[in-house]
């Protein structure tokens, strides 16, 4: 039997009105009872401004996560429930319209396909990739800018890219001609000329892939088997590209703001508990214009400060009233920086917060870049650091391995009380 569950939500605009920037869709699987499971789904959906989105959505149903003031507003949307073991379609056709773009799109469609059969190798059914983009991502039309989505998948499958195909994933499914996409998920924009510039419409599909043949059993007991070839999830990923006019230079660090340490490597993941607070520590620098803001997505309640030009926070607490537990939530941030009337933002970093005692997914590293897991834990002892180092050591390693590590870590107990952790 094919379930499919559509939520519709219609309200006609005039194209006048038309300020849609782009969502992301994921679904989390959780608790498994008997043929019956718990899912979390989160939309998240950005339109040009607060106000306007707030006219035509449910009133009170989202909750605001940033804004680039006059540009656009993300908000998100979250449901759960409990489900049968079945595979279905979950989403909803806009009623609204894309900001103008180059490449004619108008009416969005966001829906993704979920897989809510039990997995033989989890023994519960999939969970979606986990990513996040800015429903505005910008770069000079003189200038080289790679975008490495992030490509997370919670039960460790592979993640591939795609342009949307087909009426249940695009009205008009014409990509942007500025963009080349590869199946890792990396879009690449090449300096083009004056005539490019503008506003340009991405509707992307993330997938995952079982790393072997695994069987999906659905409530009645019915089992099919899959290979390696066959997606599991699809989730729309779409933004706006925009191309700005050139930059009188290109190098990171002059207009276009580069990032310093300790702002996190792309792809790092940490680790945290309910009720404890993460703080991601944010440095930029660009010599030739002046940094102005922090953009990112993320959860709703993550706070974000500026302590001075170039330096940021990011602050959060997952709490169980949000059912954050036991989940993986990205990260996304790009700094912004301004020279005269002119707008420059940094590359986009992404990380992964993963709540709860999960288990380490390794990801791959982005090109010549190192990939950070970061763990907050305090461990108390009354041993001394002289007498008792191995002791000490292996205390930490348990600690390290019950959080989720591999378990052939090895951590090393350095003179000046730091951790170092190889694996």
């Amino acid at each position: 039997m094919f379930l499919s569950v559509l939520l519709v939500m219609m309200m006609m605009v005039r194209w006048t009105e038309a300020g849609y920037t782009g969502t992301v869709l994921s679904h989390t699987s959780k608790d498994v009872q008997g043929n019956i499971h718990t899912t979390v789904h989160r939309f998240k959906f950005g339109h040009s401004s607060c106000g306007e989105l707030e006219s035509w959505l449910c009133s009170g149903c989202t909750q605001k996560i940033d804004e680039s003031s006059g540009e656009w507003c993300l908000r998100e949307y979250t449901t759960w429930g409990s489900w049968s073991f079945n595979y279905y379609n979950y989403g909803w056709y806009y009623g609204i319209y894309w900001i103008n773009n180059r490449n004619g799109i108008s009416s969005p469609v966001t829906q993704m396909f979920v897989e809510g059969r039990k997995r033989s190798d989890i023994n519960r059914p999939n969970s979606s990739p986990q990513t996040g983009i800015l429903p505005v991502m910008r770069v000079p039309s003189n200038c080289q800018r790679n975008i490495n989505l992030l490509t997370f998948d919670p039960d460790g499958d592979h993640v591939q890219c795609r342009h949307g195909s087909g009426s249940d994933e695009c009205s008009t499914c014409t990509p942007p001609s500025v963009l080349s996409l590869s199946s890792s998920c990396s879009l690449s924009f090449s300096p083009t000329n004056s005539s490019d510039e503008g506003s340009y419409a991405v509707q992307l599909v993330m997938e995952d892939f079982p790393s072997q043949t695994i069987n999906m059993t659905d409530y009645t007991g019915s089992t099919v088997s899959i290979n390696s070839s066959s997606s599991m999830s699809r989730i729309p990923v779409q933004f706006v590209f925009k191309v700005d006019p050139a930059a009188p230079s290109c190098t990171a660090g002059e207009y276009l703001p580069r990032f310093l340490p300790p702002t996190p490597e792309h792809g790092a993941q940490f680790f945290i508990n309910v009720n404890e607070m993460i703080e991601i520590n944010i440095r930029a620098e660009a010599t030739q214009s002046v940094i102005t803001e922090l953009l990112f997505s993320g959860p709703f309640n993550m706070i974000k400060n500026s302590s001075g030009s170039g330096n940021f926070t990011l602050r959060w607490t997952p709490s169980d009233s949000q059912n954050d537990d036991n989940e993986s939530h990205p990260i996304c941030f790009v700094v912004q920086a301004t020279a005269s009337s002119s707008i420059y933002q940094s590359e986009l970093r992404c990380v992964i917060v993963r709540v709860g005692n999960i288990p380490f997914i390794a990801t791959p590293s982005p090109p010549k870049t190192s990939r950070l897991t970061v763990l907050k834990l305090k461990i108390s002892t009354t041993l001394s650091l002289k007498d008792n180092k191995d002791k000490i050591e292996k205390a930490i390693k348990d600690e390290l391995i019950r959080r989720g590590l591999p378990p052939d870590i090895k951590v090393r107990l350095l003179s000046d009380g730091s951790v170092k952790v190889n694996n």
